[in-house]
This record gives C-alpha cells, structure tokens and sequence, in this order.
C-alpha cells in the first residue's frame, strides 16, 4: 500500500498556515506560515513547499459562520484554491474549519505554555494540522 501525502493550508488575508500529513496513520504536523499581502502569497515560497512536499491531495480550510453560511473571507479562500489546482493540477478539498483558530489556540496554550503561545505563526500551522486531521477523519484517498 502506497501512502498518500497532503499538505493543509489555513488561508489567511495577511498569513497561510501549512500542514503536511499522510494517509495511513492519519497525522499531520504544522510547517511554516505563508507570508500574504491581501490573501496572495509568495507563489515561489508555495511552488517550493509544493516541489518539496509532493501532495497528493491538498485540503484547504474552509472558513463558515456558525450557522454554515459564507464569511467575507470564503470568497478570498475559494479564490486561493481555484488559483492553487490551476497553477499545480493537485486534487484539492475545501473543509469545514469552523473553530479550527479556537482549537489551535487551546491546544498551544496548554502544550506550550500561557499567553506568549499565542504567537499568530503558531496559531495559524496548527490551525492547519488540525484542519487536515479533521479531514482525514472524514475521508480516504
């Protein structure tokens, strides 16, 4: 059996989390955070990750209102997953991550320590992990 690598992206106006993970145990791990200016990030940064990585599958986070309706970010965000399957050709998933900041924001706190956890970089890989690892709950390659 093959393994399938994925890489998670938390999109973000000024900051992209990434995730990488893989199929078979169904883990991720945070990696760096994309700088962006107005939710485009340094393409060559993400063409590195990408030749690196080689994903198999790319799953975004998918930012809803608690009631499952759009955001003003949702635009933005399907906007950065159309522009991500044009330029690279990577099946890609949008996922619900409703909360996702929240978790990632609890989970730093107790692991790392207090309030000077909460550094945006951190919050937003682990945001990330947490969006794929949600995913992978849910589905299989």
């Amino acid at each position: 059996m093959n393994h399938k690598t994925l890489l998670s992206f938390d999109f973000g106006m000024r900051r992209i989390g990434v995730a990488s993970g893989q199929d078979v145990t169904k883990t991720a791990c945070p990696l760096n955070v994309l700088n962006a200016k107005n939710g485009k990030p340094n393409w060559n940064e993400v063409d590195i990750l990408l030749k690196e990585w080689q994903p198999n599958h790319i799953v975004i986070g998918l930012p809803l209102n608690m009631d499952g309706s759009d955001q003003a970010i949702t635009t933005h965000t399907r906007k950065f997953s159309h522009s991500i399957y044009l330029r690279y050709n990577i099946p890609i998933s949008l996922h619900d991550e409703r909360l996702s900041t929240k978790e990632a924001r609890s989970i730093l706190f107790e692991y790392e320590g207090g309030y000077q956890a909460f550094r945006k970089r951190n919050i937003d890989s682990i945001a990330a992990v947490i969006i794929l690892e949600s995913w992978l709950e849910e589905n299989s390659l």
